[in-house]
């Protein structure tokens, strides 16, 4: 009998597929020491960024 592979719950909370099969996760950086960040870089760590290709192998098994 073959075992589905369950796949990791911490990633799942913290990443989403696209709809065109890419994993789209949130900015690091933005809580910590947050004072000593200008307000242009706080604002752009708001923005979901996409995972890099290189990586995307590794969170397509875990997912």
């Amino acid at each position: 009998m073959k075992v589905k592979q369950k796949s990791k719950r911490a990633v799942v909370k913290r990443m989403k597929r696209t709809k065109g099969g890419e994993i789209k996760r949130k900015q690091a950086f933005r809580s910590h020491m947050a004072h000593n960040k200008t307000t242009k870089t706080k604002r752009h760590l708001k923005k979901d960024s996409l995972v890099s290709k290189s990586d995307k192998a590794r969170y397509d098994q875990v997912l």
